[in-house]
């Protein structure tokens, strides 16, 4: 899998673009915000925007969308949860900055297990993981997962947001993540990488 980070906004919220070598077609997950940035390392490498995929709706995950909608004609996907944040500056929290967002909608409207193919190999299944969000998910490709605000290297998303809960996020971490077998890289939307096996061990949050 062709993978970029980049850390954009003023909180650094990580932008990944995961793509497919073979067709040079790529997914842009999570971009906040820095949408020049984004579109410069882009055309830099080479590939195509086939998808844009909003972990949830908060503002500093979705700044980005229309810039780069717009420049590449890409697909947005959001889980159907979070459909309405794309375009309801109250629920993605843009109402309380002094720029906000209502707008794109999304092309589709993601569920649980949905699989979404990059190109001709790469293939991420979306696992809905609610807490931080009522539609948060995290994608899981062969051996990498990207969490989005559902778990941190040594922490987890926050729940004091409207539409967030606690016991939600733990029991969707528990139920999504820590079941699946093997270790993986996990990808978040903010700070470090990690790995399944470490959070299991020492995540304060999920003992």
């Amino acid at each position: 899998m062709f993978l970029k980070t980049l850390a954009v906004g003023s909180i650094g919220t990580n932008c990944y673009l995961a793509g497919c070598p073979d067709t040079k077609k790529v997914a842009v997950i999570d971009p906040g915000d820095d949408g020049k940035r984004i579109l410069a390392l882009l055309e830099q490498s080479g590939y195509q925007v086939e998808y844009i995929i909003n972990t949830h709706g908060h503002i500093d995950h979705i700044g980005a969308n229309k810039e780069i909608k717009d420049a590449t004609g890409a697909q947005l996907l959001i889980h159907k949860e979070d459909g309405e944040y794309l375009t309801n500056s109250q629920k993605n929290l843009s109402g309380f900055m002094p720029f906000q967002v209502s707008g794109p909608a999304a092309d589709r409207l993601l569920e649980d297990g949905d699989t979404i193919t990059i190109g001709d190999t790469v293939k991420l299944t979306v696992l809905h993981t609610p807490g931080h969000t009522p539609g948060g998910i995290c994608l899981k490709g062969d051996d990498v997962i990207f969490t989005g605000d559902t778990v941190f290297a040594g922490s987890i998303g926050r729940t004091d947001l409207p539409g967030g809960s606690y016991k939600v996020i733990i029991n969707s971490i528990k139920d999504k993540l820590l079941t699946l077998k093997g270790d993986f890289r996990l990808l978040p939307g903010h700070g470090p990488a990690s790995t399944l096996g470490e959070e299991r061990i020492s995540n304060p949050f999920l003992g």
